[in-house]
């Protein structure tokens, strides 16, 4: 039985003995934790009229995927040029859109909303404003490389880390099993105390524990982050590949993208974070 490390994928819905359906579709789709097999398909109600769902392929979620990270994008460079026409803007940006895009993925993930793209493009544009604006924040003041050299450097090494560990997945150089679930998911939480104690920290403290003051702790801090968050493709695409397997809703695609989404955006951030302690004088 297996699980992953990202919440909007974890909490999708179970059933005994089968597999869960994705918000209120009437077929039943393939939960993740479950074992591979054909599932039972069958009508929520007995005067349902209409086609059946179309099962999930990969193209569902290479597109919804694109769709999703077009929008983050877009949003993205439209706050990055605001905020560079205006400082201020920088703390309104990333404060309102961080806490709308984890309010967002709270509603998807515990409210049974993973496959509505309306909350899933809601998220890439809140995720936008938020990179954008952080983005100006953490490189604005650097000397010897230009901040959008080092966006793209950072956009890049995301990139470039979640097609490796797709190839990794595909060839299995690395399998999925339970015991690397719960390392994955251990370390995961692990790092979630360490960021709210080193926040916490910091109110008292200047600096807090290090673990984000550009040091050699905090260093390794990111290092550690960047790992885990690559790690976690593997069960995102783990994730995914038995969703298709169970041939889920095609809806089911637009949770699919979410996941990997705040998969990518964590990972960006970690790898910009790094490039800035680097480039920092």
């Amino acid at each position: 039985m297996r699980t992953t490390s990202n919440p909007v994928f974890r909490n999708l819905p179970k059933q005994e003995g089968g597999y869960a359906s994705f918000g209120s579709a009437a077929a039943g789709a393939g939960q993740m934790t479950q074992q591979f097999g054909q599932p039972q398909y069958t009508q929520a109600e007995p005067y349902t009229t209409g086609p059946a769902p179309r099962a999930m392929t990969i193209d569902d979620v290479v597109t919804k995927t694109g769709i999703t990270l077009g929008v983050l994008a877009v949003t993205a460079i439209v706050s990055y040029v605001l905020v560079n026409q205006n400082v201020d803007l920088a703390a309104p940006f990333v404060i309102a859109g961080g806490l709308i895009g984890l309010v967002l993925v709270l509603i998807a993930s515990f409210g049974n909303k993973m496959d509505n793209p309306a909350i899933v493009l809601a998220y890439a544009a809140a995720e936008g404003v938020f990179l954008g604006a952080l983005s100006f924040l953490m490189t604005f003041d650097i000397q010897g490389v230009s901040a959008e050299t080092l966006i793209a450097q950072a956009v890049l090494g995301t990139f470039g880390v979640f097609f490796g560990m797709l190839v990794v997945y595909k060839t299995g150089a690395i399998r999925v099993t339970p015991r690397l679930t719960r390392m994955i998911v251990g370390a995961l939480i692990g790092v979630v105390v360490l960021s709210l104690g080193n926040l916490i920290a910091s109110f008292f403290i200047d600096g807090g524990l290090g673990l984000r003051d550009g040091g050699g702790l905090a260093i390794i801090f990111s290092l550690v982050c960047i790992g885990i968050a690559a790690f976690s493709f593997l069960l995102d695409f783990d994730a995914a590949d038995q969703l298709i397997r169970a041939q889920a809703p095609e809806k089911a695609a637009w949770g699919v993208a979410l996941g990997l989404t705040v998969t990518l955006v964590w990972l960006y951030v970690e790898i910009l974070r790094l490039l800035s302690y680097f480039n920092n004088d």
